[in-house]
C-alpha cells in the first residue's frame, strides 16, 4: 500500500529550517517592547501607561461612588442612572483609544541591513562637508513636494534616507513616518498611523474632565437647594466633589490646552516636531492644503498598513558571512556584495555586470589582445582594476547574462590556452628582467 511521504519542512535560502527561524519581533533592533508574540508593540517606557490609566480611572471611580450614585436618587426616571452609565462607557472608550495609540505601529520605517550605494563618485570630497563618514553618502538630499524643495536627511542608524516628515526617535530608536513627538503618557511615538487616535484620546479625556467637573457642580447645587444652605456647608457635606472639581480643573488645562494646540496643528497641517523647530516660519508649508482638506487628511483618510510584519519569520540571507577584509555595500538590485574596487585611486561603485563588460572590452572574449594586455593581466593590479569584487561568501559574483570567456557550469575557469599563453609571457618577462639586471 502506497503511503504519502512526510511533508518536507520549509527552508530558507541558507538551507535552515524556516520553522525554527526567529520572528522579526524577536530580533528587533529598536527599543520597543512586544506583547502576545509580537501582536502589540509598545515603546520602552510602556509602564507609564499604568500611571495614565490610574489617573483616569481613579477620579471616575470616586465620581461614580460619591457623586453619581447620589444623583441617581435626585433625577427621576432613567436620567439618574444614565449619568453613571455615561461616565463608565466614556471611560472605557478612552481606554480603547489609549490602547490603539500605544500598542500599534506608529509608522516605523524598516531599517536597512546595509547602506545604499552612493550615486555620485568622488573621493576628493571631504567627509565633514555634508557626507556620512561610514559610507561617504551625502548627508542631505533634495526632494520636491508639491512644487517645493524639501531636504531629506540620511539616518546613520537605520541606514536610509528618511522620507519627508520622517524623523528618528531617540527613545524608541526607530525612524517614524510623519513623526509628531514621543509621548511619555502613552509610552509610544506619535506618528502617521496613530496620530488620529492620539488626538481623539486627548480630546475625549478633556471632555471627560468637563463632564465630571460639571456634574460635581450640579451635585453641590442640589445640596444647597434641598437643605437651603450656603455653598461652604454644601461643600463640607461632599468633600469628594470639591476634590474632583479641583482635580479636573487642573487637568483640563493640560489636556484641554493640548487639544487646542493640536487643533491648530491639524488646521495648518504641521507636526509638533515641525512646529517646535519653526520649520515653516520663513517658508511655505508644502503640506498645507487648506483647513478642510487638512482635517479630512487626519480624520477621514485611510490609515496605511504597517510596513513591518513583526510575527513573520526572519529569512536568513545566504552569503552574508564576513569573508572579506573590507566592508562592501549591497546593491538593492542584485542582493550581492560589491566590495571596494580601486581604479586609479578612486573607489568604483558599480554592479558586477559592468566589471565583466570592461574585462571583455579590454581583453576580448576569445583570447588576449596583445602581449601588453597579458602583462597587465599577470600584474597584481589586474585583480583590483579589472576583476569584479568577491562576494561576502568568498565566491566570485557572476553576472547571470555572461556565458563566454571560458565559463563552464556556472563557474569561472580560464581556458588552458589562455593560461599557457599567460605563463609563457610571464616567464619571458622574468627572463628579460634578469638579463637586464645582469
Amino acid at each position: 500500500m502506497y503511503a504519502l511521504p512526510p511533508p518536507v519542512p520549509e527552508r530558507d535560502g541558507s538551507g535552515a529550517d524556516a520553522s525554527h527561524a526567529p520572528r522579526v519581533y524577536e530580533v528587533w533592533k529598536g527599543s520597543n517592547v512586544f506583547c502576545l508574540n509580537g501582536m502589540f508593540i509598545f515603546g520602552p517606557d510602556a509602564r507609564s501607561i499604568f500611571l495614565t490609566i490610574f489617573l483616569i480611572a481613579a477620579p471616575v471611580a470616586i465620581f461614580c461612588v460619591f457623586v453619581a450614585r447620589h444623583l441617581m436618587d435626585d433625577f427621576q426616571g432613567h436620567w439618574g442612572i444614565s449619568i453613571m452609565v455615561a461616565a463608565v462607557v466614556f471611560t472605557l472608550y478612552i481606554f480603547c483609544l489609549l490602547l490603539l495609540t500605544s500598542s500599534r505601529d506608529p509608522g516605523i520605517i524598516p531599517r536597512n541591513t546595509h547602506p545604499p550605494e552612493p550615486e555620485v563618485l568622488d573621493t576628493n570630497v571631504d567627509v565633514g562637508a555634508g557626507l556620512t563618514p561610514q559610507s561617504r553618502l551625502p548627508r542631505f538630499k533634495d526632494v520636491v513636494v508639491n512644487g517645493i524643495i524639501v531636504k531629506v536627511k540620511y539616518c546613520d542608524t537605520c541606514m536610509l534616507y528618511r522620507p519627508p516628515r520622517c524623523s528618528h526617535c531617540s527613545i524608541c530608536n526607530n525612524c517614524v513616518e510623519r513623526f509628531d513627538h514621543h509621548c511619555p503618557w502613552v509610552g509610544q511615538c506619535i506618528g502617521l498611523r496613530n496620530y488620529r487616535f492620539f488626538f481623539m484620546f486627548v480630546f475625549s479625556t478633556t471632555m471627560l474632565c468637563i463632564y465630571v467637573f460639571g456634574f460635581c457642580c450640579v451635585y453641590i447645587k442640589r445640596i444647597m437647594d434641598v437643605e437651603e444652605t450656603n455653598v461652604w456647608r454644601a461643600i463640607a457635606k461632599t468633600p469628594a466633589s470639591i476634590v474632583l472639581i479641583v482635580y479636573t480643573f487642573v487637568a483640563v488645562w493640560f489636556v484641554g490646552g493640548l487639544s487646542v494646540f493640536h487643533l491648530y496643528l491639524i488646521g495648518t497641517n504641521q507636526t509638533t516636531y515641525e512646529n517646535f523647530r519653526a520649520r515653516y516660519d520663513a517658508r511655505a508649508n508644502p503640506y498645507n492644503r487648506g483647513l478642510v482638506e487638512n482635517f479630512k487628511e487626519v480624520f477621514f483618510s485611510k490609515i496605511p498598513p504597517s510596513k513591518n510584519k513583526f510575527r513573520a519569520r526572519v529569512h536568513l540571507e545566504t552569503g552574508l558571512q564576513s569573508g572579506s577584509a573590507e566592508p562592501g555595500f549591497i546593491s538593492p538590485n542584485m542582493g550581492k556584495s560589491v566590495g571596494d574596487i580601486e581604479m586609479g585611486g578612486k573607489p568604483v561603485w558599480d554592479d558586477v555586470g559592468g566589471g565583466i563588460a570592461d574585462i571583455e572590452r579590454r581583453y576580448g572574449t576569445d583570447g588576449l589582445q596583445s602581449k601588453d594586455a597579458v602583462g597587465d593581466m599577470s600584474s597584481p593590479e589586474f585583480g583590483r582594476a579589472a576583476l569584479p569584487a568577491e562576494g561576502l561568501d568568498g565566491r566570485l559574483a557572476i553576472h547571470p547574462r555572461r556565458s563566454s570567456w571560458g565559463r563552464k557550469s556556472g563557474s569561472w575557469e580560464i581556458s588552458p590556452d589562455v593560461l599557457a599563453l599567460a605563463s609563457r609571457v610571464s616567464e619571458s618577462n622574468r627572463s628579460n628582467r634578469s638579463s637586464a639586471g645582469l
